[in-house]
């Protein structure tokens, strides 16, 4: 009995290498056979495969070639963007500017003006200028009678006074401030420590 088994055995595996042929199961009546080209004609083809890999990775590819592009691009731009906003700045605060330089200009016209005719001209630039400082947030820093500080104020030197030690006893300068940064400290002397 054994020996009927194993030669059923034998003839389906060499049923089963061949390619075109009944693939049949021991054990397993007539009716569970396969064919072989069923099985194969289910997997997909390994070259259709490759084709579609190499397809998709091509679109990969471009679409990757295309982002690095697109943001060169944008580094571009805003390196250049940059570059404008230094550049021009003071765009807005030069156009200011020039509404006083155009007073000065008419000021200095005038042939036979006098010291009165001059000291009016010059009050209304500076009415002009203080607008301008104005808008653009300048302040100035003036502090007689405040305490020294440092970070606004440079000491030229130091002098007796009946006021308490460290006050700003006269403003040489005045100082200036745009928004909260100082651009020019006022330049002051600050009274002495009273000898006790």
């Amino acid at each position: 009995m054994q020996s009927s088994e194993n030669s059923q055995t034998t003839e389906t595996n060499q049923t089963a290498m061949s390619d075109s042929q009944e693939i049949k199961i021991p054990g397993v009546t007539g009716d569970a056979t396969i064919q072989t080209g069923e099985v194969t004609s289910a997997q997909p083809d390994l070259e259709q495969l490759l084709k579609e890999a190499e397809i998709k990775a091509a679109e990969h590819h471009d679409a990757w070639i295309r982002a690095k592009a697109e943001t060169e691009n944008i580094r571009k731009r805003a390196q250049s963007d940059i570059a404008n906003a230094h550049k021009y700045a003071v765009e807005n605060f030069s156009t200011e500017l020039l509404t006083v330089m155009d007073s000065l200009e008419a000021a200095l016209a005038v042939e036979n003006a006098t010291v009165e005719n001059f000291k009016n001209g010059m009050e209304l630039t500076q009415k002009q200028l203080t607008s301008v400082f104005d808008k653009f947030n300048i302040k100035a820093i003036d502090p007689k009678g405040e305490k020294f500080d440092p970070h606004q104020h440079q000491a030229m030197c130091m002098v007796d006074s009946e006021q308490p030690a460290n006050t700003v006893v006269q403003v040489m300068q005045k100082g200036y401030k745009l928004h909260e940064r100082v651009i020019r400290p006022a330049l002051v002397s600050v009274s002495k420590a009273k000898d006790s």
